[in-house]
């Protein structure tokens, strides 16, 4: 099990945004939330979960936050 230089934890080894990274420690910097290799999104080489720490950052501004709405014009 490779001991990477990020932190003193022996675990399993992922590869994401071009960095190796233990499982555990492949967390999104708002919330915490483990993330999955591949399965999150970046910001100036740090990852974030997709929804909703990423598009509530860095998304389009407005309703919504970016979402799907649905509103009635007259």
């Amino acid at each position: 099990v490779p001991q990477l230089t990020l932190c003193s934890v022996a675990a399993e080894k992922v590869t994401s945004l071009g960095k190796d990274w233990h499982r555990p420690c492949l967390r999104c910097e708002k919330c915490n939330k483990t993330l999955t290799s591949g399965g999150h999104a970046e910001h100036d080489g740090k990852p974030y979960c997709n929804h909703p720490c990423y598009a509530a950052l860095f998304g389009p501004k407005g309703f919504g936050r970016g979402g799907a709405e649905s509103h009635t014009f007259k």
